[in-house]
């Protein structure tokens, strides 16, 4: 057993400033010289990316609907064991989930699972006294979740946190650790998939060191460390598999455009005897030296389409992979990248790889987003009649030529109103679809892709 900080950072809704106030606190505690390790609750990919930018390494994902308990808590605990401090961020509020009526897939449920302390966020502006009632319901509501105190965000001054901080003492066994003012200097910008994405630069060494002086100033850091001291047990031994020899060399786009990878999925990849080369669909004009696989994660290809359909020597490389049948798996972006064409948010059509006879285009609203059971159908990475879980959320559809239809699919899984959908895209020996799985959800995914790779020579 060991004893660090380690707290979740919680929200009384979305947009209350929990990711600012965990990159702060973060930046803080790595200005002290602390090792910082990063998590986020649930599947959103864009926070984690931020979280590592920060603390140097990567931010792990924790989620109770996609990945088990104790895959959850052999990944907090292993990841864990060499760092001074651990912050988990939570997802949406408090107690939001997978459904209204139960906690599956909620902060709360997180929190109760690997027993840590919650700091809760709440956004103050325009509130005083009403304040202590909204934070005495979050306490209420589940009294199994250990709420050790609050940190007011969008405070207007030192007046309005001292009526904040009378209204808290009614609130007797909580701590407040601060309240931070209204500073824009430190707003993420966002677009329809939600924040910038680190790959962006948005998180300048001049950003954090604001962020973090934001936090130094106006949170008692040190208040929260010891009250956030937490035992955490050594993590159970993984069982030891004997691999082949050789590592397989895999590509993994990794650029502005593709940067949606759960840490996970590619520490299985290289567990099950992959060796990860990341290239850059935009820059690189060749796929990396003797690779025998393709990874294209999510991301946006949309902002970047102009620059991925110049690089016709790329879109043809991987193209010709595809053809003499070397292995590829696609999500999300990465199966709009391998469609016909891509039709932009401003309504330009742009070429694409053009490994499958349909098109995919932007829309204005909404298409899809939730989590996702996905049933093999069919034996490709995975095996027929297994599962597995991810997440899907995106503003572009599949449309185009006949051929769309004639497409064959090897997923099933249950869509809005409990329909049957079917998806997972298969030509040859490339598998594409707009889910984003994870790959602890079933870890024979990423053997059986590594075994496919190894299988094929170029």
């Amino acid at each position: 057993m060991r004893s660090i900080p380690a707290f979740v950072i919680a929200g009384t809704h979305s947009g209350a400033g929990k990711t600012t106030v965990s990159l702060g606190i973060m930046a803080a505690l790595q200005h002290r010289g602390m090792k910082v390790q990063p998590f986020k609750i649930g599947p959103d990919f864009i926070d984690p990316g931020l979280h590592a930018e920060i603390c140097g390494v990567p931010s792990y994902n924790l989620d109770g609907w996609m990945l088990s308990r104790d895959y959850n808590r052999r990944s907090f605990r292993k990841n864990v064991q060499d760092k001074d401090v651990a912050v988990v961020e939570g997802m949406m509020g408090l107690y939001d989930g997978r459904s209204g009526a139960t906690e599956e897939g909620s902060t709360a449920e997180m929190a109760k699972q690997l027993e840590l302390p919650v700091v809760l966020v709440l956004d103050a502006a325009a509130m005083a006294r009403s304040a202590a009632a909204m934070i005495l319901g979050y306490c209420q509501f589940d009294p199994k979740v250990r709420l050790i105190g609050v940190i007011f965000n969008r405070v207007a001054g030192k007046g309005h946190l001292q009526y904040l901080k009378e209204a808290f003492r009614s609130l007797p066994g909580l701590k407040c650790f601060g309240g931070i003012p209204i500073d824009d200097r430190v707003t993420i910008p966002e677009r329809h998939l939600g924040l910038t994405v680190a790959k962006e630069g948005l998180l300048n060494q001049r950003f954090i060191e604001r962020l973090a002086r934001l936090i130094e100033t106006h949170v008692e850091l040190n208040r929260l460390l010891a009250s956030a001291r937490t035992k955490i047990a050594a993590p159970a031994e993984a069982p030891l598999q004997k691999l082949p020899d050789d590592d397989v060399p895999i590509a993994v786009a990794n650029d502005r455009a593709f940067c949606f990878y759960y840490p996970d999925n590619l520490e299985l990849l290289r567990s099950a005897g992959a060796k990860i080369k990341n290239f850059s669909p935009i820059h690189d004009h060749r796929l990396p030296e003797g690779v025998q696989g393709i990874y294209l994660g999510g991301g946006y290809p949309e902002i970047y389409a102009k620059e991925l359909s110049r690089n016709r020597s790329m879109r043809l490389a991987i193209r010709d992979f595809i053809e003499t049948g070397g292995p590829v798996y696609a999500e999300c972006g990465g199966l709009m990248y391998l469609a016909k064409a891509l039709t932009d948010c401003g309504k330009r059509h742009h070429p694409m790889v053009g490994a499958y006879p349909f098109k995919t285009r932007m829309l204005p609203r909404l298409k899809a987003l939730g989590y996702r059971e996905i049933l093999s159908t069919k034996k490709t990475f995975i095996a027929r009649g297994k599962k597995m879980r991810g997440h899907e959320f995106h503003y572009s559809e599949i449309y185009g030529s006949p051929g769309a239809k004639a497409i064959e699919t090897a997923y099933l899984f249950e869509g809005p109103g409990k329909t049957k959908l079917r998806e997972g895209y298969r030509y040859k020996n490339c598998l594409g679809s707009y889910v984003h799985l994870h790959f602890g959800s079933n870890p024979r995914f990423a053997r059986s892709f590594v075994a496919a790779c190894r299988s094929t020579k170029q």
